[in-house]
């Protein structure tokens, strides 16, 4: 017994002079390095300041931050979603936390005589692309949005599609190509055509029409669209860091393995606005199916060219779609000056677009997908009354699958499987349990904008209208969205 604990207490000197070697070495090497001025006038003790700023990343939204105080996403904005996800309890007591002074907060005007509960009616179906030869309709108004495979783990990409195929919504590729997880739901797709044109390109990177027209002949592929710019960064193309790029990405995207995927700014074979409305025309004859565009408004004046173009052509030559980003940031890896300073938000793009298009009578012929930031129900409300068709998202449904925002998207280090290809990280990942979560998400959504419509007076949520929602002003009182903004839409 003694010589065990002699023995034992041998083990810990021994530690405690490899722990004070250890931390000798370090110290002799923080003060003779150049490159970190805290680590050098504080070795050894400095380096904890670098593990503290990763970690605040975590800790912040646990024991720091109120429930409406977070960006991007606070915590009661996403504690309803996970509990819309789990399908439980989604109610709340003792009052509202949110600021209802603060200006740009959007509330609901109540009918004094909403419809009872035997008069409200089911979501009407919608048809985008009438004159294609393959028009697309649903009844279902939000959607999940672009997503590709490669940013997002197969795992992710499978729970996403049964979750849609659930739900009766669909899931948008992505710039990153048609994946096997796409397809494993059964859900409806929209294929996106990026600025590389992964999944459609030939060897030098152009439109490949017999593999566009291979695509078009799946059942489960509805419409394309061909994306222009995207929220996280306007004027920049795609990046998918190298670590991403393994041999199943490369192949889908038609690019070599290991290295990092950045798309063009922009479509090198679109040049102007012309020209995109022969690529619209071109995609959509070779496929027989909607053709739109997703696009962040940069300058205004450039929808009156569009518009302008597509009178000229007639009005069949119009994108059939046009896919609306507010640029305040997304998924994906992006430069900070992009995704903070260039674009225009949502809150200030959809109205122009809605009001231009209504103005030109192609409100109609052209239906409107709004994008960004919105998770919930009074988001997707407010897209609606302002003249929005639809309403998709990608952050919402990643907080379905489990997201915790820890802001690892862009490192392959994220903590729930989503945004990686380290497979131990993606063993946590339940795809079935995962897409009925998504679908009860979607579900849910729906329903709750419902309640706002119905609270509102409108029999359905298409019929909410700008008069619906209000828009609280510097001086601490609400106005109709209708005074707000220039001219109020038509009917969806």
């Amino acid at each position: 017994m003694l010589m065990v604990a002699q023995f034992m207490l041998a083990l810990v000197v021994l530690a405690l002079f490899i722990g004070m070697l250890w931390l000798l070495v370090l110290y002799v090497i923080d003060k003779r390095q150049t490159q970190h001025t805290i680590r050098r006038n504080f070795p050894v003790i400095g380096r904890f300041r670098y593990s503290f700023e990763h970690l605040g990343e975590f800790f912040r939204q646990y024991f720091y931050a109120m429930d409406r105080e977070e960006m991007p996403f606070n915590r009661a904005q996403r504690s309803w979603v996970y509990r819309a996800a789990k399908d439980v309890d989604r109610t709340i007591a003792f009052g509202s936390t949110r600021d209802l002074t603060k200006p740009g907060t959007i509330i609901f005007a109540n009918a004094t005589f909403p419809p009872q509960d035997d008069e409200q009616q089911a979501l009407t179906p919608v048809v985008i692309g009438a004159g294609c030869r393959q028009p697309y309709q649903t009844a279902r108004l939000f959607h999940i949005s672009a997503m590709s495979y490669g940013a997002l783990s197969p795992v992710a990409i499978t729970a996403l599609s049964r979750g849609a195929q659930l739900a009766g919504c669909w899931l948008n590729t992505g710039e990153g190509g048609l994946s096997s997880y796409h397809l494993s739901g059964g859900c409806d797709l929209v294929f996106q055509i990026g600025t590389a044109k992964y999944g459609v390109r030939d060897r030098d990177g152009k439109l490949n029409h017999l593999r566009l027209q291979e695509l078009a002949a799946m059942p489960a592929v509805k419409m394309f669209e061909v994306k222009l710019s995207q929220g996280a960064k306007p004027g920049k193309g795609g990046i998918l860091p190298a670590a991403k790029v393994n041999h199943e990405v490369a192949t889908i995207r038609g690019i070599p393995q290991g290295q990092d995927s950045i798309s063009p700014n922009r479509h090198t074979d679109i040049n102007n606005t012309e020209e995109l409305l022969d690529f619209i025309e071109l995609v959509r004859e070779l496929t027989g199916k909607p053709t739109g565009i997703k696009l962040v408004l940069g300058e205004p004046s450039w929808l009156d060219e569009l518009i302008a173009a597509i009178q000229a052509r007639g009005v069949a030559s119009a994108p059939d779609f046009i896919t609306l980003d507010s640029a305040d940031g997304g998924t994906g890896a992006a430069p900070q000056p992009l995704m903070d300073y260039v674009g225009l938000k949502l809150s200030e793009s959809l109205p122009i677009l809605v009001d231009k298009l209504v103005a030109a009578d192609l409100k109609q012929r052209i239906k409107v997908i709004a994008s960004g930031k919105m998770i919930n129900p009074a988001d997707v409300a407010w897209a609606l009354a302002v003249g929005a068709d639809f309403a998709v998202s990608a952050r919402g449904f990643m907080f379905a699958l489990g997201c915790i925002q820890a802001m690892q998207c862009n490192k392959n280090t994220c903590p729930t499987g989503i945004t990686t290809s380290n497979t131990d990280l993606q063993r946590g990942l339940d795809p079935t349990d995962k897409g009925v979560r998504v679908a009860n998400y979607q579900k849910y959504l729906e329903y709750g904008v419902g309640l706002i419509a119905h609270s509102c007076g409108a029999h359905d949520a298409r019929q909410l209208q700008r008069q619906h929602a209000r828009m609280v002003t510097a001086q601490g009182h609400s106005v109709p969205l209708s005074e707000l903004y220039a001219k109020p839409h038509s009917e969806h």
